[in-house]
């Protein structure tokens, strides 16, 4: 059984300091998908950058203090590649892929568009990037026969059964119908599966929540973490968890189990 979990850190040392390590080694993923590090690899200390028995590799945004992805690794990959070919946002450090031979793991995190128009219109872009390069990845498995799992803060609520508060956040960044639309293409259309969605129909399944009131304590949130994989690595999806025991951030751990091997 091969077990990933993926996880906005919210800040990377902030998350060890608030007790991730000793859960990373009780929930014992083979991988482990992070994103918004908020460090420059020289800021990360070696217990952090390879914990346990993990390896970590990491893609840090330019900015100081910024977003930036990650993945824990149990079984070494035979390679690892950061970016997407895309100036604007690999400065941002958006996204990073580990290769074994017939599969691929994915950590991104899409930008937020929640502080502004500014950023909204960044979103877009990266949207507008983003969704060739995954129809690229999707050719890649029907040719070859590449599997894909794409971790990562998707910064979307998918449909209305994705967040609380719907009805009020459907003119808000991470609601905004263009965004659920393009969500709908990646599946729809691209293929993609949501395994979480496969495996859990259940409603108030949340992977965040506001720091404003008492949203964590009332289960107001949102489904913003997924990980969306390409359809046979998808069917061999076991079991997936939310874990909200303990609070490393203002996300939730969100794991998968897949009856696969690494090879």
């Amino acid at each position: 059984m091969l077990r990933i979990t993926s996880l906005n850190l919210n800040g990377i040392r902030s998350a060890f300091n608030k007790g991730l390590l000793a859960w990373l080694g009780s929930n014992q993923a083979d991988i482990v998908c992070l994103q918004e590090l908020k460090a420059h690899l020289a800021d990360i200390h070696d217990e952090l950058q390879n914990p346990l028995d993990y390896t970590g590799h990491f893609c840090a945004a330019e900015k100081k203090g910024y977003s930036g992805v990650g993945i824990y690794l149990k079984q070494g990959a035979e390679r690892v590649a950061l970016g997407m070919n895309c100036e604007e946002f690999d400065a941002e450090g958006r996204v990073i892929r580990a290769d074994w031979r017939d599969f691929s793991v994915i950590s991104a995190y899409l930008p937020s568009g929640s502080s502004g128009p500014e950023r909204q219109e960044a979103k877009f872009r990266f949207l507008d990037t983003f969704g060739p390069w995954l129809a690229g990845l999707m050719a890649e498995h029907r040719k070859t026969g590449r599997e894909f799992v794409i971790c990562g803060d998707w910064n979307i609520a998918h449909k209305e059964i994705d967040l609380k508060n719907w009805k009020s956040n459907q003119k808000n960044s991470g609601f905004l119908p263009e965004e659920r639309a393009w969500l709908t293409h990646v599946l729809d259309d691209l293929g993609f599966v949501d395994v979480f969605r496969q495996l859990d129909p259940r409603a108030d399944q949340y992977t965040w929540w506001s720091n404003r009131g008492q949203a964590w304590a009332k289960n107001v949130g949102w489904r913003l973490d997924y990980q969306l994989a390409t359809p046979g690595i998808a069917a061999k999806a076991r079991a997936t968890s939310i874990y909200k025991d303990e609070r490393f951030s203002d996300h939730a751990p969100m794991t998968v189990d897949y009856d696969v091997t690494l090879e």
